[in-house]
């Protein structure tokens, strides 16, 4: 029997349900089997993270209804 065993140190991994609504870009990443609207970003490390852009992100979802909005 061979068990392989991974981990997920190494990346960053932040993803947005909805997130083919945002703009200024749209992120990148769209993952396998998280829905057709998820986008995120993968990085190296947490330096890569470019904080103002994800501000940016987290500013607009939150404002989608439904999301972190209100219905409308």
């Amino acid at each position: 029997m061979v068990l392989q065993l991974r981990r997920f140190t190494a990346d960053v991994k932040l993803m947005f349900v909805n997130g083919a609504t945002l703009l200024d870009p749209v992120p990148p990443v769209t993952p396998v089997g998280m829905g057709k609207t998820t986008r995120g970003v993968e990085l190296k490390s947490i330096d890569d993270l470019d904080s103002d852009q994800v501000s940016a992100w987290m500013r607009q979802i939150t404002s989608v209804p439904g999301i972190g909005g209100r219905r409308r």
